[in-house]
């Protein structure tokens, strides 16, 4: 079924990846996404993330999949002052695929990865910066559009910014921004991606760990609701992002410093400032809806709270038989 140069390189049956979304992207999530066939992402873009608190993290997703899943770090340089590399490294020995997002692709980083057996996948924002992550060495290349939710790299739509990657690289490309239906993911695929990834439709699951106001707010929201900002402000990423017009405007509005409190892996609570951007999850208090509330064009797909295993049928199902269907009718006429 929909069988890939990704998928036989990740040792997955669905070209679908899901967004590592901070501390969204729970142990409980990427499991389910890779028990179906996906390859899921454990994100590691959360308050105390140590080490021992990403080993247990890791133990609790092996602990539910035998299956490849991946891990994901922000590789922006006020990360990796802060992170202990040796994260990496015991990704890099319990991980199918580790990957990273912004900052410049690097050698050191890559070959760390392949040291201890993973595959190294790099999410880019542009042409040149994908020519920079094969040449040091990247498995994978994961190409986001400004369709995108979340803090976005790039400055231009998915499809014309793959056009261009695929005519540069020669290593396997996934598609991210605006892939919520079947019929984006065949779109995707037909115009030469080895596979998707999917966020907005899986922070609305079962097993997302976005706060149940978050999720409400999804499913209430269409894709001309999503905004592109440079309001909110991340201790580890900068630049524009995604997000629910509704939560721009109450963070606007409301009245003070503090929006509310989130958790920690450590278990203490740490404040939330207005206008700081992170991932909103369960563990999170105060003015939900004046959170950064992060969201991609593909929010209209999101109508209720799914399985993650059903996501990915769904997906996977309708995107092989549109991909069918156009090989044994052709093309519709203009």
């Amino acid at each position: 079924m929909l069988a890939t140069r990704f998928t036989e390189l990740v040792g997955c049956s669905v070209p679908i990846q899901q967004a590592a979304m901070g501390g969204i992207a729970t142990p409980e999530l990427a499991a389910a996404v890779s028990e179906a066939g996906g390859l899921g992402m454990l994100g590691t873009s959360r308050n105390g993330i140590t080490p021992e608190s990403l080993s247990q993290l890791i133990d609790d997703t092996q602990a539910r999949t035998s299956v490849p899943f991946g891990v994901n770090f922000i590789a922006s340089p006020a990360q990796l002052d802060v992170l202990d590399l040796t994260c990496i490294d015991i990704a890099a020995r319990r991980a199918r695929v580790v990957e990273f997002f912004f900052g410049e692709p690097s050698r050191d980083l890559v070959g760390r990865v392949h040291a201890g057996g993973a595959l190294v996948a790099w999410q880019v924002g542009s042409c040149p910066e994908a020519v920079v992550a094969q040449a040091a060495g990247c498995d994978l290349i994961v190409v986001q559009g400004v369709e995108a939710g979340g803090f976005i790299r790039g400055v231009v739509g998915l499809h014309a910014l793959l056009n261009e990657v695929l005519s540069e690289v020669d290593v396997p490309v996934l598609a991210a921004g605006g892939i919520g239906t079947g019929r984006a993911m065949a779109a995707a695929l037909v115009a030469g991606a080895d596979g998707v990834r999917v966020g907005t439709r899986f922070a609305a699951s079962e097993e997302s760990g976005a706060h149940p106001q978050y999720v409400q707010a999804l499913i209430g929201a269409r894709p001309e609701d999503t905004v592109l900002a440079e309001v909110f402000v991340s201790t580890l990423l900068s630049g524009r992002h995604r997000v629910l017009r509704s939560s721009l405007e109450a963070a606007q509005a409301f009245d003070g410093d503090i929006v509310g409190q989130i958790g920690s892996l450590d278990g203490t609570r740490v404040p939330v400032p207005r206008l700081r951007g992170l991932a909103v999850d369960r563990s999170a208090t105060g003015t939900i809806e004046a959170m950064s509330l992060f969201a991609g064009e593909s929010v209209g797909a999101v109508r209720d709270v799914q399985f993650a295993r059903d996501i990915v049928r769904e997906l996977a199902a309708d995107a092989e038989r549109l991909l069918r269907a156009t090989e044994v009718q052709g093309p519709r006429a203009p």
